[in-house]
């Protein structure tokens, strides 16, 4: 993997940690299925058209497609949530959540118009700015807001002998579904570590419910994923097959992938009650970013950036990782541009 251009000083923010109980997880797991199917219409190509042209300039209403990512994470969970809210409260604008491959192929449907909106990894979104890794030049691409923190997720099965990603050479390792963020990041780790994705480990591309069916049955030795906390899909793992799998400590990583990458990547932990471990894990945040094509109608983002922070106690119903979505970090994209009328929608809305 070609690794990027150079990056900004490394530097990072303090996050909160949030902490959870199983009752509360098992619930929202349930409550999110409910309400994010209702706004959910399956997997799309990125062969298929577009959602009608619901985001161009002067539009007044139509089809608004939310490209989200694997059916057990949280992107999938809140893009559900957000095409209920749009249809509920945006007259004239009818919502539907794709499942995809996430953070790359996401921005790759959008600047294509297969997706009008979509979920993205800031560093996944920074890529695609400066044309950098998985992009061959710039991409037109907007923020709306900057979103909640991804949390890097390296779970192994605790007899497979991994107690490092450089203990990886070798194994069965699930790097995520093709053109994911997840898959941005996990390589990014496996080549900090002195691994070549490519030849050093046997690497499953894989999404998260595939995943899942492989760390149950032993095909599977370690998995990457990066997300919102709770996601479903490892408390899935984690409720299943109990000490049989635990996560790694990734602090260790933090300071390569600064050095190489730039402030981007932040430290944080995953909260022992999450999961159920036994202990809070140290791990490498990354902010989720909204993004869209460039030249979208500024008044449709203003109103879908007011429609999330108005709605947000929603989303939190679908997923707690919304409670994470602020107005205080709101704006906070560099480098990827605010759309106009997302910053209009900030100011009035208080956003620092």
């Amino acid at each position: 993997m070609t690794k990027g251009a150079q990056r900004r000083s490394p530097g990072r923010d303090r996050r909160p940690h949030h902490r959870r109980t199983l009752l509360l997880r098992l619930g929202v797991a349930a409550l999110a299925g409910a309400l994010a199917f209702s706004g959910c219409g399956g997997k799309r190509t990125d062969t298929e058209t577009g959602g009608g042209g619901a985001g161009e300039s002067g539009s007044t209403g139509g089809r608004l497609t939310i490209a989200t990512g694997n059916t057990t994470g949280v992107y999938y969970q809140l893009g559900g949530g957000l095409a209920r809210l749009i249809d509920q409260n945006l007259e004239g604008y009818k919502a539907t959540a794709s499942e995809t491959g996430a953070s790359v192929q996401n921005i790759q449907g959008v600047v294509a118009g297969t997706y009008d909106v979509a979920f993205s990894l800031s560093d996944t979104a920074q890529d695609a700015v400066e044309g950098t890794d998985s992009f061959s030049e710039p991409q037109p691409v907007e923020a709306l807001a900057r979103l909640y923190p991804n949390y890097t997720h390296v779970l192994v099965r605790t007899d497979a002998g991994i107690d490092s990603i450089a203990d990886m050479k070798g194994k069965r390792v699930s790097t995520g579904s093709p053109k994911s963020g997840t898959e941005v990041i996990a390589h990014r780790l496996l080549e900090d570590a002195g691994l070549d994705p490519a030849s050093d480990i046997k690497a499953q591309r894989l999404g998260l419910p595939e995943t899942q069916d492989g760390m149950k049955d032993g095909a599977i030795d370690a998995m990457f994923w990066s997300g919102g906390l709770p996601t479903s899909g490892i408390t899935d793992l984690t409720t299943s097959l109990g000490d049989k799998v635990e996560l790694l400590d990734l602090s260790s990583s933090l300071t390569g992938l600064q050095e190489e990458y730039g402030s981007i990547y932040e430290a944080g932990s995953i909260p022992a009650d999450t999961y159920g471990q036994a202990a809070d894990v140290p791990t490498i945040v990354v902010p989720n970013v909204l993004v869209v094509k460039k030249g979208f109608d500024s008044e449709l983002a203003g109103k879908l950036v007011k429609l999330i922070f108005d709605e947000r106690a929603a989303l939190e119903k679908v997923n707690p990782a919304a409670a994470d979505i602020t107005l205080e970090l709101a704006r906070k994209t560099d480098p990827i541009p605010l759309n106009e009328g997302a910053s209009k929608a900030l100011d009035d809305l208080g956003a620092k």
